[in-house]
């Protein structure tokens, strides 16, 4: 007020370029959201057939990018595992990042029990050769791709990242685990996730995984870098009729808006096979999660 009244004077002239200079120097604001505090009314209750989820799950330069797009692991922002005081049941309170694991409504895996019959558009499987690079992670056995596969569903194109595996499956089928269970994670170029999961069930040797079985990290060798190639096409089943939905990621932080195809049809392991796997990493599977308001979309289930 005083600066009002002597505007006429050298003082006022002052006190005006002190007035200046402090706005000039007053931060921006920041309209930046912490990660894993999306409020739930931001996100979508369910996928409509052939939309994809439209949340960039990696694009925003200010968030970390999620484990699984690492070409190594890299430090969590809290350690967590499947068992005991960190394990799947505690990952929401372990840090702030984690806290979807226990607030989010989208959340995965899920129990495939009933399902809206759709007809939806075929996946266009565009993959080929990639050289063997094989990590133990600590919590998973992982394939890191070269990023020239990849498929196309509804028009839009989504790189395979790397392709990993747990032990029993993730999601269930009317209540029932398959023994194993293969995540093959895609990103768009506007950093949208999906994520094609195949069933493993114990059945008859399967000599395709064998390029990836006669390879296998372990605890004390984990990274097996090869020059024969892995093609991830060899590992899919004929049938590629699949159920989807819009979930998250099954490991910490369990960001969500990821879109998931369960292929209908499994594939199979000789129970050597997958003895072997599990000898590395065992029980390696987050319980399936409340399916809330969504919708599962596909095939009916016979």
């Amino acid at each position: 007020m005083f600066c009002d009244r002597v505007s006429s004077s050298l003082f006022g002239i002052i006190c005006l370029s002190v007035l200046q200079l402090g706005c000039s120097d007053a931060p921006p604001a920041s309209n930046s959201t912490p990660a894993g505090n999306v409020p739930d009314s931001a996100l979508p209750a369910t996928a409509n057939l052939d939309e994809t989820p439209a949340v960039n799950v990696v694009g925003n330069s200010d968030e970390p990018i999620h484990h699984y797009l690492h070409k190594k692991e890299q430090p969590h922002s809290a350690e967590w595992g499947y068992t005991g005081e960190t394990g799947p049941g505690h990952w929401g309170d372990l840090s702030p990042e984690y806290v979807l694991a226990k607030t989010g409504r989208q959340q995965s895996p899920i129990d495939i029990g009933t399902v809206e019959p759709a007809s939806m558009s075929a996946i266009d499987f565009a993959y080929g050769p990639s050289l063997i690079d094989l990590v133990y992670n600590g919590h998973t056995v992982e394939e890191i791709e070269d990023h020239h596969s990849s498929i196309s569903v509804a028009g839009k194109r989504y790189t395979l990242q790397q392709f990993h595996f747990h032990s029993p499956s993730e999601h269930t089928v009317k209540g029932r685990h398959s023994a194993m269970e293969m995540h093959l994670v895609h990103k768009s170029d506007d950093g949208t996730i999906a994520v094609i999961a195949v069933l493993i069930e114990e059945g008859a040797d399967n000599p395709a995984f064998d390029q990836v079985w006669n390879y296998l990290p372990t605890k004390t060798n984990r990274e097996r870098k090869e020059s024969l190639t892995i093609d991830a096409a060899t590992l899919l089943p004929t049938d590629q009729n699949y159920y989807r939905y819009t979930g998250s990621f099954t490991t910490p932080p369990c960001t969500e808006n990821v879109l998931w195809m369960i292929l209908k049809t499994p594939v199979e392991l000789s129970e050597l096979q997958i003895t072997k796997f599990k000898k590395i990493i065992d029980g390696n599977n987050r319980p399936v999660q409340p399916l809330n308001e969504r919708a599962v979309t596909g095939p009916a289930i016979r």
